[in-house]
């Protein structure tokens, strides 16, 4: 199982692909894959039929998992893309932005 610098819930900007240089907030983390679905990254075309009497169909934007490599998490104080660093402070272990020593 790998272990993800990303978590549920953090800003990231994309490194290379399609969408490079683009941000966005991570809804869901896949760490078996190493994976991740970013809000309005990787977005593809989904065409859905209707299943039930009213219900429509029709072709429906969804997002798609991105390798988690190819994403940098961004401070929320500097707003820079940074690596995480990790400090031991009170017994617990905290992420911290390598650029302006901000808590993530």
């Amino acid at each position: 199982m790998n272990t993800l610098n990303i978590k549920s819930g953090d800003t990231v900007i994309v490194l290379s692909g399609k969408d490079k240089g683009k941000q966005g907030k991570v809804i869901k983390t896949f760490p078996a894959k190493g994976t991740a679905i970013v809000e309005g990254i990787a977005v593809t075309a989904h065409h859905t039929k209707p299943r039930k009497q009213g219900e429509t169909g029709g072709i429906v934007s969804k997002e798609g998992p991105i390798r988690v490599c190819k994403l940098m998490r961004v401070c929320p104080k500097c707003g820079k893309p940074t690596r995480a660093a990790h400090k031991i402070a009170d017994g617990k272990k905290t992420t911290v932005c390598k650029k302006c020593g901000a808590e993530i």
